[in-house]
């Protein structure tokens, strides 16, 4: 749950459509009480389907959202899905240390983008955004790769990083509008979307 504030100070009951403890984390940072389900969305079945990463993470959030509204109709359900892209290729999360490595390799020197998909769905409205971040990796040798990964651990971060822990070390420049997009919630254009609804800031 978010910080304590009387619940008949919100106009639904706020609900993040999944179980990311980063992502729970962010969302606590705006200090309204929301619970966390897990949508049970099957991901792998769309990622085949679509060749587009932002229709890819646009569809996904949506599905998230959607699947969470179905049980809780009175409240206002946030789901949101991160897509890397490297040229083409979307990254997943690597799962395994040799994965984080291979992937780490394949980006050192070069750019890639993140897309942050947004769906927000309360009973009188429905509201999607994406937020786009890109990020410039300095080059990095085999050694350093997997010296960051024993440190970090990003098994569970698609791209094999996390910038909010030791990762940051790994880039040289990176082009966002909204830090906490990389994380996987973009707070400054969801409070936008929030306050419009009546939350309180």
């Amino acid at each position: 749950m978010g910080k304590n504030q009387p619940l008949k100070t919100l106009p639904f009951p706020l609900i993040l459509a999944s179980t990311s403890k980063y992502r729970s984390s962010l969302l606590a940072q705006l200090g309204w009480p929301f619970e966390s389900i897990s949508p049970g969305v099957d991901e792998e079945q769309y990622k085949h389907n679509m060749d587009s990463p932002t229709q890819l993470a646009q569809v996904l959030a949506k599905m998230k959202a959607h699947a969470v509204f179905l049980q809780r109709p009175e409240a206002c359900v946030i789901g949101s899905d991160q897509v890397c892209i490297f040229g083409n290729e979307i990254l997943g999360k690597p799962h395994t240390k040799e994965n984080a490595i291979d992937q780490l390799l394949k980006m050192q020197g070069k750019s890639h983008e993140l897309i942050t998909a947004v769906c927000l769905i309360c009973p009188n409205s429905e509201i999607q955004f994406i937020n786009k971040t890109t990020l410039h990796m300095r080059k990095l040798t085999k050694s350093e790769i997997s010296k960051y990964i024993e440190a970090d651990l990003p098994l569970d971060c698609a791209g094999s990083y996390k910038l909010e822990s030791q990762g940051i070390k790994l880039f040289e420049k990176i082009e966002m509008d909204d830090h906490t997009a990389i994380i996987g919630l973009p707070l400054i254009q969801l409070t936008q979307q929030l306050l419009k609804m009546g939350y309180p800031l």
